[in-house]
């Protein structure tokens, strides 16, 4: 082999790769491309929004209250004669800060309990297993309000209980996936020549099992904000004068016929980030998963 051989084979390797074709695969999803530009503009919101907001998240004016849209108020004014575009903006960091905390301790904890579940097996599994059963064979958001109604109303205890309803989906999904890999030859080799199981998790059973984590967790984040909005319009979730999207649309919600426009957009807030979501989820999906490649 020659030496241009050599160098033409080193930076095809270079270039290529699992994670290279998956991200080559996404961009070539437009609905992909739409979902991740319409998540990437309201986490522009939520960081930035006490900058980008025109108006202060509780400052009232009882002389403008329910001031239909307008081009002082875009979105119009709410019972108190607060802003609802500036409602909205700030709304956005509390409801991706739920969906992502939440998830984020969904997949730590149940990718804990899929590990061991899947690895060890035996009566490890079988505990585990019937936990999540239990778990699934309630509705998830009774199970969550149930949990809110313990820990006492609070966005706080929302999150709390959004990321527990989620723990069984990421740990089956995690136990399934080290089920499969754990009887690879690699494993089996890496486990002849005397290799710890703890390196064994960290170094080839966790990032083999990464790909349908991130899916999982991108369509969760959807769920999550779904979820947080309904214990928030329940008044299980954020409370006064926390602008949290779920939360406007229940104090907004006895003025549906002569303000209208208090409930369109923090509902169409909350519309447009799960689609978003929803769609560079499915990009992932098509992009990781080999059998969708084609």
């Amino acid at each position: 082999m020659t030496i241009a051989t050599k160098e033409v084979i080193s930076v095809e390797e270079k270039t290529t790769g699992p994670w290279r074709e998956a991200w080559n695969g996404f961009k070539k999803s437009k609905a992909a491309i739409v979902g991740t530009a319409i998540v990437l503009f309201f986490v522009i919101l939520a960081i930035f929004g006490p900058w980008i907001a025109p108006q202060g998240l509780n400052d009232q004016n009882m002389s403008i209250r329910l001031q239909a849209p307008s081009a002082e108020h875009w979105f119009g004014t709410d019972d108190y004669g607060r802003d609802i575009l500036s409602r909205v903006i700030h709304g956005a960091r509390l409801s991706l800060t739920v969906g992502f905390l939440s998830v984020i301790g969904s997949i730590i904890v149940g990718s804990i309990l899929g590990i061991i579940a899947g690895y060890y097996g035996k009566w490890w599994d079988t505990i585990i297993s019937r936990i999540f059963d239990i778990m699934l064979a309630f509705p998830s958001i009774l199970l969550a309000i149930a949990i809110v109604a313990v820990l006492q109303p609070s966005l706080q205890n929302a999150l709390i209980a959004i990321a527990i309803i989620n723990i069984p989906t990421f740990g089956r999904l995690i136990r399934s996936k080290v089920l499969s890999v754990k009887q690879d030859e690699y494993i089996v080799a890496a486990k002849a020549i005397g290799m710890k199981d703890n390196r064994i998790l960290i170094s080839h059973i966790l990032p083999n099992s990464m790909a349908p984590i991130i899916v999982q967790g991108t369509l969760a984040i959807a769920t999550a904000i779904l979820e947080a909005a309904a214990l928030g319009f329940l008044g299980l979730g954020a409370q006064v004068p926390q602008a949290e999207w779920g939360r406007m649309l229940s104090d907004s919600k006895q003025y549906l016929t002569n303000a209208p426009w208090t409930l369109v957009f923090p509902g169409l807030a909350i519309m447009l980030t799960v689609l978003g979501f929803n769609l560079m989820g499915d990009g992932l999906r098509d992009a990781l998963d080999p059998k969708m490649k084609n």
